[in-house]
């Protein structure tokens, strides 16, 4: 394996150690609902996830594996682009969860401000987050 192939790989492991930090940094800004940092995270995790995924690491990597000196190298270090890519994904699911709880939050509230029914409530959730039927409305067939 060339110097250059080397450092090409090892670039890859960090720059999915870069997402890794990126995506824990946006859990943290979405939590604190800091939405400046958020948008800027969003252009570095698309700087990362375009070279990540880009056809000329593919190629160099199928072109290591090939090669019965160069495989053995290249599979350590694509086993820790693999692992680290696999909490990646675990950590962009997290903050989807997030993002979506935060969305369905504010769908609510404008949903109860913008209601001209005086009689509608806020919709209760139990303690395991699933939402209980409201008792005190009728259905309509029966009002």
């Amino acid at each position: 394996m060339t110097q250059f192939d080397l450092d090409h790989l090892t670039q890859t492991v960090h720059k999915a150690q870069a997402l890794k930090r990126l995506l824990e940094s946006e859990f943290d800004a979405l939590k604190q609902q800091d939405l400046t940092t958020f948008e800027t995270l969003q252009a570095q995790k698309l700087e990362i996830l375009h070279f990540l995924s880009s056809d000329e690491l593919l190629e160099k990597i199928r072109a290591h594996t090939d090669d019965q000196d160069k495989a053995a190298a290249t599979v350590v270090i694509w086993d820790q682009v693999v692992t680290l890519m696999s909490e990646c994904r675990d950590l962009h699911r997290r903050n989807e969860i997030l993002i979506n709880h935060k969305l369905e939050t504010i769908r609510g509230a404008l949903q109860t401000i913008q209601s001209p029914d005086p009689l509608n409530s806020v919709e209760i959730y139990d303690r395991l987050g699933k939402l209980r039927p409201n008792r005190n409305r009728n259905p309509m067939g029966d009002a």
